[in-house]
C-alpha cells in the first residue's frame, strides 16, 4: 500500500498543471504530501487549491521560459521532482501539416520542454539528487496520427534517456510515461466532429477501454518516487494495451 506521506518534505514542479492530466498529477502528489508548484500558460489555469506556488509562462516564448526558470529557482528552489506534462497538438495527419504547423508543434512539445527542463535537471545534478518524469505519448512509439507531435514526443523520449545516462551518477533519474488516449478536454474538438468516436476507440484497446487521468498520474507518481529508485531511462506506456498489439487484426483477420 502506498504511503499517504510518500512525498512528505519533497517539492514537485508540474508543467501543464491546469489541464486534465496535469490536475490529476497535482492532486495525487499533493495528497501524498508533496509541496506542489504548478506551471501553465495562464493564471486562470492554475486554480487548484492544492498548489503551494504558481508560475505562468509560454513554452513557445523562450524569454518567458527562461524568466520562469529563474523565478522558480529563486522563489521555490531546485525541485526534488520535475514533471514535464505540458503539450498540445492539432495537426492530426500528414495532410494537415504546413511548415508553420510543424514548427509550432515541435517548438511547443520538444524545444520548449527541453529549454525548460534542461537547466532544472542540471541544477538537480549539482545538488546531487532529483527525479524527472516526462509525459510523452504512445504516438512516440508507433504511428497513431499527429505526425509533428509524434516526432516531438519521440524526441522527448530520446532526451529523457540522455538525462538518465549523463546525469545518473549525480543521482538524477529520468523516465517517461507514454499515455494512450485519455478522456480529457483535448478530445473535445474530435467529439464535436464525431460524438461516436470514443465508442470506436474501444475496439483498438485490449482492455476494452481507454485509460483515465488518475491511472496515468499513478504511473507518473511511481516513477517520481523512491519506489522506483532503481528505475531510470525507462519509457513506460500507460495505454490499456494499445502498443502491445493490434487487436482488430485478431478480431477481423484471424478470428474471421
Amino acid at each position: 500500500m502506498v504511503s499517504r506521506a510518500e512525498f512528505e518534505g519533497k517539492t514537485a514542479l508540474v508543467t501543464g498543471a491546469g489541464g486534465g492530466l496535469g490536475r490529476a498529477i497535482v492532486e495525487l502528489l499533493a495528497e501524498r504530501g508533496a509541496r506542489v508548484i504548478g506551471c501553465d500558460q495562464s493564471d486562470d489555469a492554475l486554480t487548484s487549491p492544492t498548489l503551494a506556488s504558481r508560475h505562468v509562462f509560454d513554452l513557445l516564448d523562450r524569454a518567458s521560459v527562461e524568466a520562469a526558470i529563474a523565478a522558480v529557482l529563486e522563489k521555490d528552489g531546485v525541485p526534488d521532482i520535475l514533471i514535464n506534462n505540458a503539450g498540445w497538438t492539432r495537426a492530426e495527419t500528414l495532410g494537415a501539416l504546413t511548415a508553420d504547423r510543424i514548427e509550432h508543434e515541435l517548438d511547443l512539445n520538444l524545444t520548449g520542454v527541453m529549454i525548460f527542463a534542461d537547466p532544472i535537471a542540471k541544477a538537480m545534478a549539482a545538488r546531487g539528487s532529483g527525479s524527472v518524469v516526462f509525459v510523452s505519448s504512445v504516438n512516440a512509439i508507433a504511428h497513431f496520427g499527429n505526425p509533428a507531435y509524434a516526432a516531438a514526443k519521440a524526441g522527448i523520449n530520446a532526451y529523457a534517456k540522455a538525462v538518465a545516462v549523463e546525469l545518473g551518477r549525480s543521482n538524477v533519474r529520468a523516465n517517461v510515461v507514454c499515455p494512450g488516449s485519455i478522456r480529457t478536454a483535448a478530445w473535445d474538438h474530435r467529439l464535436a466532429r464525431n460524438p461516436e468516436i470514443l465508442g470506436k476507440l474501444k475496439r483498438l484497446y485490449p482492455l476494452g477501454r481507454i485509460v483515465n487521468a488518475s491511472e496515468v498520474a499513478e504511473a507518473v507518481a511511481f516513477l517520481a518516487s523512491e519506489r522506483a529508485s532503481g528505475v531510470t531511462g525507462v519509457v513506460m506506456p500507460v495505454d490499456a494495451g494499445l502498443t502491445a498489439g493490434f487487436l482488430p487484426f485478431i478480431d477481423d483477420i484471424l478470428g474471421a
